[in-house]
Protein backbone atom coordinates (compact mmCIF):
# COMPACT_ATOMS: atom_id res chain seq x y z
CA UNK A 1 0.00 0.00 0.00
CA UNK A 2 1.48 3.66 -0.68
CA UNK A 3 1.17 4.26 3.20
CA UNK A 4 3.32 1.31 3.98
CA UNK A 5 5.68 2.07 0.81
CA UNK A 6 6.33 5.72 2.00
CA UNK A 7 7.50 4.69 5.28
CA UNK A 8 9.66 2.29 4.42
CA UNK A 9 11.46 4.22 2.54
CA UNK A 10 12.39 6.73 5.32
CA UNK A 11 12.69 4.08 7.55
CA UNK A 12 16.99 4.22 8.59
CA UNK A 13 18.35 1.86 11.36
CA UNK A 14 18.67 3.37 14.79
CA UNK A 15 22.57 2.90 14.88
CA UNK A 16 22.76 4.91 12.09
CA UNK A 17 25.75 7.54 12.08
CA UNK A 18 24.85 11.13 11.03
CA UNK A 19 28.29 10.97 8.82
CA UNK A 20 28.00 7.89 7.86
CA UNK A 21 24.44 7.56 5.52
CA UNK A 22 23.09 3.96 4.72
CA UNK A 23 20.56 2.39 2.65
CA UNK A 24 17.04 3.11 4.14
CA UNK A 25 15.85 -0.21 5.68
CA UNK A 26 13.88 -2.41 3.11
CA UNK A 27 15.27 -0.56 0.17
CA UNK A 28 16.13 -2.81 -2.60
CA UNK A 29 19.73 -1.35 -2.50
CA UNK A 30 20.71 -2.05 1.05
CA UNK A 31 23.70 -4.40 2.37
CA UNK A 32 23.31 -7.83 2.50
CA UNK A 33 21.80 -8.72 5.63
CA UNK A 34 23.86 -10.74 8.16
CA UNK A 35 22.44 -14.44 9.12
CA UNK A 36 21.20 -13.28 12.24
CA UNK A 37 18.89 -10.33 10.24
CA UNK A 38 17.43 -13.05 8.15
CA UNK A 39 16.70 -15.24 10.77
CA UNK A 40 14.74 -12.79 12.61
CA UNK A 41 12.99 -11.79 9.73
CA UNK A 42 11.98 -15.12 9.06
CA UNK A 43 10.79 -15.49 12.49
CA UNK A 44 8.70 -11.84 12.08
CA UNK A 45 7.67 -13.49 9.27
CA UNK A 46 5.86 -16.92 10.26
CA UNK A 47 4.82 -14.93 13.53
CA UNK A 48 2.87 -12.54 11.36
CA UNK A 49 1.42 -15.18 9.27
CA UNK A 50 0.63 -17.23 12.71
CA UNK A 51 -1.06 -14.23 14.16
CA UNK A 52 -3.05 -13.23 10.34
CA UNK A 53 -4.52 -17.11 10.89
CA UNK A 54 -5.26 -16.42 14.50
CA UNK A 55 -7.59 -13.60 13.61
CA UNK A 56 -9.03 -15.19 10.76
CA UNK A 57 -9.89 -18.03 12.52
CA UNK A 58 -11.54 -15.91 15.18
CA UNK A 59 -13.41 -14.33 12.51
CA UNK A 60 -14.96 -17.43 11.79
CA UNK A 61 -16.66 -17.96 15.18
CA UNK A 62 -17.89 -13.82 15.12
CA UNK A 63 -20.46 -11.94 12.95
CA UNK A 64 -21.19 -8.40 12.10
CA UNK A 65 -18.97 -5.88 13.15
CA UNK A 66 -16.71 -8.56 15.38
CA UNK A 67 -16.03 -10.46 12.62
CA UNK A 68 -15.22 -7.19 10.47
CA UNK A 69 -12.46 -6.15 12.63
CA UNK A 70 -10.62 -9.69 13.03
CA UNK A 71 -10.68 -9.52 9.11
CA UNK A 72 -9.49 -6.03 9.45
CA UNK A 73 -6.62 -7.38 11.72
CA UNK A 74 -5.32 -10.09 9.25
CA UNK A 75 -5.17 -8.15 6.63
CA UNK A 76 -3.11 -5.79 8.80
CA UNK A 77 -0.47 -8.51 9.39
CA UNK A 78 -0.94 -9.27 5.93
CA UNK A 79 0.87 -6.56 5.14
CA UNK A 80 3.44 -6.67 7.59
CA UNK A 81 4.22 -10.10 6.36
CA UNK A 82 4.72 -8.99 2.82
CA UNK A 83 7.10 -6.24 4.26
CA UNK A 84 9.32 -9.40 5.30
CA UNK A 85 9.11 -11.17 1.99
CA UNK A 86 9.75 -8.01 0.64
CA UNK A 87 13.46 -7.90 2.75
CA UNK A 88 14.26 -11.91 2.32
CA UNK A 89 13.35 -12.12 -1.40
CA UNK A 90 14.84 -15.66 -2.44
CA UNK A 91 16.41 -16.03 1.33
CA UNK A 92 12.83 -16.68 2.40
CA UNK A 93 12.96 -20.11 2.05
CA UNK A 94 11.00 -23.06 3.74
CA UNK A 95 8.45 -21.11 5.77
CA UNK A 96 9.09 -21.19 9.51
CA UNK A 97 7.65 -22.42 12.60
CA UNK A 98 5.84 -19.59 14.69
CA UNK A 99 6.55 -19.02 17.99
CA UNK A 100 5.21 -21.27 20.71
CA UNK A 101 3.13 -18.17 21.85
CA UNK A 102 1.49 -17.96 18.59
CA UNK A 103 0.62 -21.39 17.77
CA UNK A 104 -0.80 -21.70 21.24
CA UNK A 105 -2.77 -18.76 20.09
CA UNK A 106 -3.41 -20.54 17.00
CA UNK A 107 -4.87 -23.44 18.66
CA UNK A 108 -7.08 -21.51 20.90
CA UNK A 109 -8.28 -19.52 18.36
CA UNK A 110 -9.50 -23.02 16.18
CA UNK A 111 -10.77 -24.99 18.81
CA UNK A 112 -12.02 -22.02 21.08
CA UNK A 113 -12.23 -18.80 19.73
CA UNK A 114 -13.01 -17.15 23.25
CA UNK A 115 -11.99 -14.41 25.26
CA UNK A 116 -9.00 -15.76 26.41
CA UNK A 117 -7.60 -15.75 23.34
CA UNK A 118 -7.72 -12.24 22.37
CA UNK A 119 -6.88 -11.88 26.22
CA UNK A 120 -3.34 -13.56 24.98
CA UNK A 121 -3.64 -11.04 21.44
CA UNK A 122 -3.82 -8.45 23.48
CA UNK A 123 -0.58 -8.89 25.34
CA UNK A 124 1.00 -10.34 22.37
CA UNK A 125 0.63 -7.31 20.51
CA UNK A 126 1.84 -5.20 23.35
CA UNK A 127 4.69 -6.73 23.09
CA UNK A 128 5.79 -6.14 19.64
CA UNK A 129 9.76 -5.90 19.18
CA UNK A 130 9.12 -3.57 16.24
CA UNK A 131 9.50 -0.38 18.05
CA UNK A 132 12.88 -1.47 18.41
CA UNK A 133 13.67 -3.31 15.33
CA UNK A 134 15.54 -0.76 12.96
CA UNK A 135 14.33 -2.99 9.88
CA UNK A 136 10.42 -2.81 11.11
CA UNK A 137 8.72 0.71 9.34
CA UNK A 138 7.31 3.04 11.55
CA UNK A 139 3.86 2.50 10.53
CA UNK A 140 4.45 -1.40 10.93
CA UNK A 141 5.28 -0.34 14.76
CA UNK A 142 2.06 1.91 14.72
CA UNK A 143 -0.11 -1.00 13.56
CA UNK A 144 1.07 -3.15 16.57
CA UNK A 145 0.19 -0.16 18.98
CA UNK A 146 -3.02 0.28 17.64
CA UNK A 147 -3.69 -3.47 17.25
CA UNK A 148 -2.99 -3.73 21.23
CA UNK A 149 -5.79 -0.77 21.27
CA UNK A 150 -8.18 -3.10 19.06
CA UNK A 151 -8.07 -6.18 20.44
CA UNK A 152 -8.20 -4.54 23.88
CA UNK A 153 -11.68 -3.55 22.83
CA UNK A 154 -13.09 -6.72 21.19
CA UNK A 155 -11.59 -8.31 24.59
CA UNK A 156 -13.33 -6.35 26.51
CA UNK A 157 -16.71 -7.20 25.29
CA UNK A 158 -15.83 -10.62 25.82
CA UNK A 159 -14.83 -9.80 29.11
CA UNK A 160 -18.33 -7.97 30.11
CA UNK A 161 -20.27 -10.52 28.62
CA UNK A 162 -19.42 -12.91 31.14
CA UNK A 163 -18.78 -10.94 33.74
CA UNK A 164 -21.16 -12.12 36.00
CA UNK A 165 -20.46 -15.43 35.63
CA UNK A 166 -16.78 -15.16 36.04
CA UNK A 167 -16.91 -13.22 39.26
CA UNK A 168 -18.91 -16.12 40.74
CA UNK A 169 -15.88 -18.50 39.21
CA UNK A 170 -12.79 -16.85 40.69
CA UNK A 171 -14.64 -15.86 43.70
CA UNK A 172 -16.39 -18.94 44.93
CA UNK A 173 -13.28 -21.24 43.81
CA UNK A 174 -10.38 -19.34 45.70
CA UNK A 175 -12.99 -18.61 48.36
CA UNK A 176 -13.32 -22.32 48.95
CA UNK A 177 -9.86 -23.18 48.62
CA UNK A 178 -8.25 -20.43 51.11
CA UNK A 179 -11.24 -20.89 53.56
CA UNK A 180 -11.39 -24.49 54.12
CA UNK A 181 -7.49 -24.33 54.21
CA UNK A 182 -7.68 -22.26 56.59
CA UNK A 183 -9.64 -24.08 58.36
CA UNK A 184 -8.13 -27.52 57.84
CA UNK A 185 -5.44 -26.49 58.74
CA UNK A 186 -6.33 -24.58 61.82
CA UNK A 187 -7.93 -27.52 63.11
CA UNK A 188 -5.15 -29.82 62.41
CA UNK A 189 -2.71 -27.17 64.50
CA UNK A 190 -4.47 -27.45 67.73
CA UNK A 191 -4.39 -31.15 68.10
CA UNK A 192 -7.51 -32.76 67.18
CA UNK A 193 -7.83 -35.89 65.75
CA UNK A 194 -7.70 -36.51 61.53
CA UNK A 195 -11.30 -37.78 61.74
CA UNK A 196 -12.44 -34.52 63.60
CA UNK A 197 -10.36 -32.15 60.66
CA UNK A 198 -12.14 -33.95 57.87
CA UNK A 199 -15.46 -33.00 59.48
CA UNK A 200 -14.69 -30.07 59.96
CA UNK A 201 -13.70 -29.38 56.32
CA UNK A 202 -16.97 -31.10 55.27
CA UNK A 203 -18.87 -29.18 57.16
CA UNK A 204 -16.61 -26.04 56.22
CA UNK A 205 -17.60 -26.96 52.28
CA UNK A 206 -21.50 -26.85 53.11
CA UNK A 207 -21.73 -24.35 55.39
CA UNK A 208 -19.77 -21.70 53.03
CA UNK A 209 -20.99 -23.38 49.75
CA UNK A 210 -24.69 -22.22 51.13
CA UNK A 211 -23.86 -18.90 52.18
CA UNK A 212 -21.92 -18.14 48.81
CA UNK A 213 -24.95 -19.37 47.17
CA UNK A 214 -27.53 -17.29 49.20
CA UNK A 215 -24.93 -14.20 49.28
CA UNK A 216 -25.06 -14.45 45.31
CA UNK A 217 -28.67 -14.56 44.70
CA UNK A 218 -29.39 -11.69 47.17
CA UNK A 219 -26.98 -9.43 45.63
CA UNK A 220 -28.02 -10.15 42.19
CA UNK A 221 -31.52 -10.10 42.54
CA UNK A 222 -30.84 -6.62 44.76
CA UNK A 223 -29.01 -5.31 41.96
CA UNK A 224 -31.91 -6.37 39.07
CA UNK A 225 -34.49 -5.16 41.44
CA UNK A 226 -32.13 -1.50 41.62
CA UNK A 227 -31.50 -1.25 37.88
CA UNK A 228 -35.99 -1.91 37.66
CA UNK A 229 -36.71 0.64 40.15
CA UNK A 230 -34.39 3.15 37.90
CA UNK A 231 -35.53 2.24 34.50
CA UNK A 232 -37.89 5.00 32.78
CA UNK A 233 -41.44 3.44 32.18
CA UNK A 234 -43.65 3.95 28.97
CA UNK A 235 -45.87 5.79 31.10
CA UNK A 236 -45.64 9.27 29.32
CA UNK A 237 -46.87 7.64 26.35
CA UNK A 238 -50.34 6.65 27.63
CA UNK A 239 -51.41 9.56 30.36
CA UNK A 240 -50.03 12.20 27.82
CA UNK A 241 -53.54 12.61 26.04
CA UNK A 242 -55.36 13.04 29.49
CA UNK A 243 -53.16 15.49 30.78
CA UNK A 244 -54.25 19.47 31.43
CA UNK A 245 -52.59 21.67 29.27
CA UNK A 246 -52.93 24.11 31.51
CA UNK A 247 -51.16 22.22 34.06
CA UNK A 248 -48.70 20.12 32.50
CA UNK A 249 -46.42 18.07 34.39
CA UNK A 250 -45.13 16.38 31.87
CA UNK A 251 -42.50 18.72 31.59
CA UNK A 252 -40.88 17.65 35.33
CA UNK A 253 -41.12 14.25 33.80
CA UNK A 254 -38.17 15.46 31.57
CA UNK A 255 -36.59 17.79 33.41
CA UNK A 256 -36.14 15.06 36.22
CA UNK A 257 -34.95 12.46 33.77
CA UNK A 258 -32.04 15.01 32.72
CA UNK A 259 -32.94 16.87 29.98
CA UNK A 260 -32.77 20.43 29.69
CA UNK A 261 -35.40 22.88 29.23
CA UNK A 262 -35.60 23.37 25.71
CA UNK A 263 -35.13 19.71 25.05
CA UNK A 264 -38.02 19.04 27.41
CA UNK A 265 -40.23 21.67 25.96
CA UNK A 266 -39.82 20.59 22.56
CA UNK A 267 -40.35 16.53 23.80
CA UNK A 268 -43.72 17.72 25.74
CA UNK A 269 -44.65 19.38 22.02
CA UNK A 270 -44.83 15.77 20.52
CA UNK A 271 -46.11 13.92 22.91
CA UNK A 272 -49.46 15.85 23.38
CA UNK A 273 -49.20 16.49 19.06
CA UNK A 274 -48.71 20.22 19.64
CA UNK A 275 -45.94 19.65 16.91
CA UNK A 276 -45.38 20.73 14.09
CA UNK A 277 -43.30 23.51 14.71
CA UNK A 278 -40.28 25.29 13.58
CA UNK A 279 -37.82 23.37 15.88
CA UNK A 280 -34.48 22.11 16.06
CA UNK A 281 -34.67 18.97 14.82
CA UNK A 282 -31.77 17.66 16.96
CA UNK A 283 -34.33 18.36 19.56
CA UNK A 284 -36.46 15.03 18.57
CA UNK A 285 -35.00 12.28 20.92
CA UNK A 286 -35.46 8.70 20.56
CA UNK A 287 -38.78 7.31 22.04
CA UNK A 288 -37.89 6.13 25.33
CA UNK A 289 -36.47 2.87 25.93
CA UNK A 290 -35.73 0.76 28.39
CA UNK A 291 -31.42 1.25 28.82
CA UNK A 292 -29.22 -1.30 28.09
CA UNK A 293 -28.29 -3.32 31.10
CA UNK A 294 -25.06 -2.99 32.57
CA UNK A 295 -23.07 -6.29 31.81
CA UNK A 296 -20.98 -5.33 35.10
CA UNK A 297 -23.64 -5.11 37.10
CA UNK A 298 -26.79 -7.24 36.24
CA UNK A 299 -25.70 -10.23 34.42
CA UNK A 300 -27.51 -13.82 34.20
CA UNK A 301 -30.43 -14.22 37.11
CA UNK A 302 -30.32 -14.17 40.80
CA UNK A 303 -30.59 -18.48 41.39
CA UNK A 304 -28.06 -19.08 37.84
CA UNK A 305 -25.47 -17.06 39.90
CA UNK A 306 -26.50 -18.31 43.07
CA UNK A 307 -25.89 -21.82 41.46
CA UNK A 308 -22.95 -21.25 40.00
CA UNK A 309 -21.25 -19.54 43.45
CA UNK A 310 -22.10 -22.90 45.16
CA UNK A 311 -20.82 -24.98 42.90
CA UNK A 312 -17.39 -23.08 42.32
CA UNK A 313 -17.00 -22.35 46.01
CA UNK A 314 -17.65 -26.36 46.97
CA UNK A 315 -14.97 -27.46 44.11
CA UNK A 316 -12.52 -25.33 45.72
CA UNK A 317 -13.84 -26.15 49.08
CA UNK A 318 -13.23 -30.06 48.43
CA UNK A 319 -9.58 -29.88 47.62
CA UNK A 320 -8.20 -29.27 51.18
CA UNK A 321 -10.12 -32.18 52.01
CA UNK A 322 -9.32 -34.62 49.41
CA UNK A 323 -5.99 -35.85 51.39
CA UNK A 324 -8.15 -36.81 54.67
CA UNK A 325 -10.66 -38.41 52.33
CA UNK A 326 -8.23 -40.91 50.81
CA UNK A 327 -7.04 -41.92 53.97
CA UNK A 328 -3.81 -39.76 54.59
CA UNK A 329 -3.33 -38.43 58.23
CA UNK A 330 -1.07 -35.45 60.31
CA UNK A 331 2.12 -33.48 58.50
CA UNK A 332 1.62 -35.70 55.83
CA UNK A 333 -2.19 -34.80 54.97
CA UNK A 334 -1.40 -31.33 55.88
CA UNK A 335 1.70 -30.92 53.06
CA UNK A 336 -0.96 -32.53 50.08
CA UNK A 337 -3.57 -30.08 51.24
CA UNK A 338 -0.63 -27.30 51.03
CA UNK A 339 0.18 -28.15 47.62
CA UNK A 340 -3.06 -28.87 46.05
CA UNK A 341 -4.21 -26.00 46.85
CA UNK A 342 -1.43 -23.76 45.61
CA UNK A 343 -1.19 -25.70 42.35
CA UNK A 344 -5.31 -24.44 42.45
CA UNK A 345 -4.68 -21.00 43.43
CA UNK A 346 -1.77 -20.50 40.91
CA UNK A 347 -4.69 -21.72 37.78
CA UNK A 348 -7.40 -19.32 39.04
CA UNK A 349 -4.56 -16.03 39.41
CA UNK A 350 -3.35 -16.88 36.43
CA UNK A 351 -6.90 -17.18 34.59
CA UNK A 352 -7.84 -14.06 36.14
CA UNK A 353 -4.28 -12.34 34.35
CA UNK A 354 -5.26 -13.82 31.27
CA UNK A 355 -8.78 -12.58 31.47
CA UNK A 356 -7.33 -9.28 32.46
CA UNK A 357 -4.63 -9.02 30.14
CA UNK A 358 -1.73 -8.60 32.71
CA UNK A 359 0.91 -11.37 33.45
CA UNK A 360 -0.40 -14.88 34.91
CA UNK A 361 2.69 -15.47 36.30
CA UNK A 362 2.39 -12.36 38.36
CA UNK A 363 -1.41 -12.93 39.29
CA UNK A 364 -0.76 -17.20 40.23
CA UNK A 365 1.93 -15.96 42.19
CA UNK A 366 0.16 -13.02 44.06
CA UNK A 367 -2.75 -15.65 44.25
CA UNK A 368 -0.67 -17.98 45.85
CA UNK A 369 0.84 -16.05 48.46
CA UNK A 370 -2.46 -14.20 49.81
CA UNK A 371 -4.25 -18.18 50.08
CA UNK A 372 -1.15 -19.67 51.84
CA UNK A 373 -0.20 -16.69 53.93
CA UNK A 374 -4.08 -17.12 55.33
CA UNK A 375 -3.38 -20.33 55.98
CA UNK A 376 -0.28 -19.92 57.78
CA UNK A 377 -1.52 -17.65 60.26
CA UNK A 378 -4.55 -20.04 60.89
CA UNK A 379 -2.15 -22.79 61.67
CA UNK A 380 -0.63 -20.33 63.96
CA UNK A 381 -3.34 -19.53 65.65
CA UNK A 382 -4.79 -23.24 65.74
CA UNK A 383 -1.11 -24.02 67.84
CA UNK A 384 -1.63 -21.20 70.36
CA UNK A 385 -5.44 -22.57 70.91
CA UNK A 386 -4.32 -26.13 71.39
CA UNK A 387 -1.31 -24.98 73.74
CA UNK A 388 -4.13 -23.10 75.66
CA UNK A 389 -6.40 -25.19 75.89
CA UNK A 390 -4.22 -28.47 76.25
Amino acid sequence: MSQHARFNRHATPQEAQPSAPQEPAGAGQQAQPSPSDVKRWRQYLADERAEAAVYRDLAQNRQGEERDILLALAEAEGRHEAHWLGLLGERAGKPRRASVRSRMLGFLARHFGSVFVLALAQRAEGRSPYAKDPNATEAMAADEQIHEEVVRGLATRGRNRLAGTFRAAVFGANDGLVSNLSLVMGMAASGVASSVVLLSGIAGLLAGAMSMGAGEFISVRSQRELLAATRPTQVTLLAAPKLDLEHNELLLVYLARGMTQEAAEHRVAERMGLLPCDCDPSLSLQPELPDVEDQHEAVGTAWGAALSSFCFFASGAIVPILPFLFGLTGVAALVAAGILVGLALLVTGATVGLLSGTSPLTRGLRQLAIGLGAAAITYLLGLAFGTVVG
